[in-house]
């Protein structure tokens, strides 16, 4: 919640998955997804991560951060359409992030 403001979010039916917009870094508008473990595999990540897609207003770009080792999570968000520009990192001023 320190970096992300709007946010809105979503549950799938029974709670097998989230998915949450909002404001990030720098204003832009971000998407995040978990789907439960039991139910990973099936194709819920994708539908969650493209239906953020059609939440987002035309012609605003739509950002996923994911961590480079999470490949499940790579193969989801490329399969929804989104393709890769960059990597950054975040750095806290005096030191690790205070929690």
């Amino acid at each position: 919640m320190r970096y992300r403001r709007d946010l809105e979010i979503w549950t799938s039916g029974r709670g097998a998955g989230v998915l949450v917009l909002g404001r990030g870094l720098a204003g832009r508008r971000e998407v995040s997804f978990e789907v439960d473990p039991a139910r990973r595999n099936r194709g819920l990540g994708r539908l969650l991560v493209a239906a953020a897609r059609h939440l987002t207003p035309p012609g605003e770009p739509l950002f996923a951060q994911v961590a480079p080792g999470n490949v499940a999570s790579l193969r989801v968000v490329a399969a929804a359409g989104f393709r890769p520009v960059g990597a950054e990192v975040l750095f806290h001023r005096g030191g690790p992030d205070p929690g």
